[in-house]
């Protein structure tokens, strides 16, 4: 398989988690500690096992090792603002302002890594931040518009702590392989979570869970799909340039918006997702426009 081909899965596989942990945190569990409990330990136990399949390669170096760990804290700060969003807000909102990332890439790139923007790229900065501005309208019970702006900045956190993993990642890759990317990831992320919501109330609130099978048995294909859609994604950037990888990444709000639009029509009850036929429009055209200009700054 292409890089290509193997980053649109990714974002595909990663598009059907969001809709996932939507509905998770919800409907199902009681609060978002409570999601990262068993999504701590059952990430504990998949790095666990890779850590003994695949084990670091000889002579790597503490640096290396040192930048893996921070990128996996940076996409956990990430992640932890994501879901804290998703408890609240649509999805449909949430994951298009959080996908902006790569922009936060090319506009590090010129002070970092000495490149410089073009017209059409800094046009294409603009339609990111328009389509990011418009997704994040919200309609009131009156039928008028609303701007979320702290949703806006909130989530516009979450994509510069995205872009600053991405990147940290990448150099990483050099020297380790994905599958050592990700098990080191998900132990950092495994120990935060754990940190946080390792209490005796969180788990008497996973006890009392009803139907605690059908809710254990979703989470458990939540985590096995996310931790899928990981490995992919870094094994794409392991293959191929970062800014390409994390272009074709974003577009996963596509995704998102595609199955949240499948199930509103066939499993109703399974997300709630009522944005109306015009803020429906605003939503495809916003995610059209992140996307579209995206490309646009790497594509030039």
């Amino acid at each position: 398989m292409s890089w290509v081909s193997i980053a649109v899965l990714s974002a595909i596989v990663l598009g059907a988690v969001n809709i996932i942990d939507s509905h998770l945190l919800s409907k199902r569990m009681p609060g978002l500690l409570a999601f990262m409990l068993p999504v701590a330990i059952l990430h504990l136990v998949y790095s666990g096992i890779l850590c003994a399949l695949f084990p670091l390669p000889e002579g790597t170096g503490i640096w290396p090792i040192m930048v893996t760990i921070a990128s996996g804290v940076l996409r956990t700060a990430a992640v932890i603002i994501m879901l804290y969003s998703l408890k609240s807000e649509e999805v449909s909102r949430v994951i298009p302002i959080t996908y902006t990332y790569p922009i936060f890439v090319a506009i590090m790139a010129a002070p970092l890594l000495g490149e410089s923007l073009y017209f059409l790229e800094w046009l294409a900065v603009i339609m990111v931040v328009a389509g990011a501005v418009i997704v994040s309208l919200k309609q009131s019970s009156s039928g008028s518009t609303i701007w979320q702006g702290k949703l806006l900045l909130f989530l516009s956190t979450a994509s510069l702590l995205f872009a600053l993993a991405n990147i940290a990642s990448k150099y990483a890759l050099q020297y380790i392989s994905f599958w050592n990317m990700f098990w080191i990831s998900a132990f950092s992320m495994s120990a935060i979570f754990l940190a946080a919501s390792a209490r005796p109330h969180i788990f008497r609130q996973l006890i009392a869970i009803k139907p605690r099978g059908s809710v254990a048995g979703l989470l458990a294909l939540d985590e096995t799909l996310a931790s899928i859609g990981i490995v992919l994604m870094f094994w794409a950037l392991e293959m191929g340039p970062v800014s390409l990888v994390a272009t074709i990444a974003s577009s996963q709000p596509m995704f998102v918006v595609i199955f949240a639009f499948a199930l509103s029509r066939i499993l109703p009850m399974f997300l709630e997702w009522h944005p109306g036929r015009g803020m429906l429009v605003l939503r495809l055209v916003a995610t059209v426009m992140i996307v579209g200009g995206i490309a646009i700054i790497y594509l030039t």
